[in-house]
């Protein structure tokens, strides 16, 4: 089933098409059918989400059954446990005392002849935060999306995600939520709930950003809609990408490829060893731990289609692979993990040592978990308070300032063919001596 390679022609090969997953043939007909979503729903509004909500999830909505109530926010406090509770914010204070590190800060700088220069950074209006549904109850993605968003001090905070059994949305999704800070949740998912967000209908508002992971559908609907809204990046399907010599366990690393397989028949789960008997040992690990896998259907899959061992020569010849690759999650499982650091240029989380399990990175370690995927960490990089805010740079010039640059605009505008830009300086100059031109 996890199939071991050892010729690196062939490694590059399959790191290649593993990479490019979300690409292929089928993605065009997918994209048709998303451009179709979008359309309905800005010109439809409610109606169209409550259509696409019964077509696709298989859902019958009302109007007032889009927005979850504030009753039903209420309720799920009584429906968590006390260590769960307890977990969530613990898990929030962690994540979000990492992302108050990372607000950008304003500043001015005065200058010669009063010159002022500068930025200003502010948060957008309004974020729009999309988390999946399914089988499982994504509270970590909740989190990790809704407090840097927190943390900017973005005013109006706007969570969608699909409706479950009975319409009902998990509790603890909803709990984490509003320990988030989130204000506003509508039950909708899919193309449409992006469609929602980009351009809003009679009931969910229209934002500025969107942000969070989800399916090839969600992905290709937030591709769409960037430029209408900014967006956080092109997020899943989820991937891990483990170096690791002898000194690895193979049942940990089993774990942890399985723990990202378990995400979606796409996720792609790789090791890449300097240790034969490391590789043969982890397949014969991994097939163990899926025999009563809870979720063992969807997982085999991704790992019979997205699941690659590849024997190296060195660590520094995984480093290149890993480069080549840029992973979501890399993990280093050798005995000098910051030594192999150095050679590392493109991941989005980087998990070092052997004691550091992804899933530490999944909920409370800090960093967030929103991570560029499918090669985009060669570029990207995780979600984070930056996302929510944008800066305005500041300029003031005297009118001294003004007329010691004058004759130079005044050249490049010329050369630029640009006559009113060289006046709008000129006019203002041409009563002060050298300025005149």
């Amino acid at each position: 089933m996890l199939r071991i390679i050892t010729q690196w022609v062939e490694a590059q090969s399959e790191l290649r098409r593993i990479g490019s997953r979300t690409h292929d043939d089928t993605i065009i007909h997918k994209e048709a059918t998303v451009r179709e979503v979008l359309q309905t729903v800005k010109r439809q509004g409610d109606k169209a989400l409550l259509h696409y909500t019964q077509e696709f999830d298989h859902k019958t909505l009302s109007l007032e059954q889009l927005r979850v109530s504030a009753s039903e926010l209420d309720v799920a406090y009584q429906q968590v446990n006390c260590e769960l509770l307890d977990a969530i914010r613990l898990a929030k204070k962690q994540i979000e005392a990492f992302h108050r590190q990372r607000i950008p800060k304003s500043w001015v700088q005065f200058g010669d002849d009063n010159v002022v220069l500068g930025k200003r950074y502010t948060p957008v209006d309004r974020a729009g935060l999309y988390v999946p549904g399914g089988q499982a109850s994504y509270l970590s993605t909740v989190l990790m999306n809704a407090i840097p968003a927190n943390v900017a001090k973005v005013p109006r905070i706007v969570m969608v995600t699909p409706p479950g059994i009975d319409n009902k949305i998990s509790p603890a999704v909803l709990v984490a939520a509003q320990e988030a800070g989130v204000q506003e949740i509508y039950r909708v998912g899919g193309a449409q709930a992006i469609a929602a967000l980009a351009y809003g209908t009679e009931t969910v508002p229209k934002v500025d950003v969107i942000t969070g992971p989800g399916n090839i559908y969600v992905t290709l609907a937030k591709k769409l809609v960037y430029g209408t809204v900014g967006i956080d990046s092109l997020a899943g399907p989820s991937e891990v990408l483990i170096i690791a010599n002898s000194i690895a366990s193979p049942v940990h690393v089993a774990a942890d490829m399985l723990a990202q397989a378990e995400h979606d028949t796409m996720a792609a789960a790789i090791l890449l060893t300097t240790d034969s008997a490391l590789a043969r040992q982890v397949v014969a690990e991994v097939e163990r731990q899926l025999e009563h896998h809870p979720r063992r259907t969807m997982t085999e899959k991704a790992i019979a289609h997205y699941g690659l061992v590849v024997v190296v020569d060195s660590l520094e010849a995984a480093a290149q692979l890993s480069n080549e690759f840029a992973p979501e999650h890399l993990e280093l499982e050798v005995e000098e993990p910051w030594e192999l650091l150095e050679h590392i240029r493109h991941a989005g989380a980087i998990f070092l040592g052997c004691s550091t399990p992804e899933a530490v990175g999944d909920y409370l370690a800090g960093p967030n978990h929103t991570l560029p995927t499918s090669g985009a960490a060669r570029y990207a990089s995780a979600l984070g308070v930056e996302v929510f805010m944008k800066h305005s740079s500041l300029i003031e010039y005297s009118p001294q300032a003004l007329q010691k640059v004058a004759n130079a605009v005044n050249i490049l505008a010329t050369a630029e063919g640009l006559p009113s830009h060289a006046d709008s300086v000129r006019l203002r100059t041409k009563n002060q001596g050298d300025g005149d031109f």
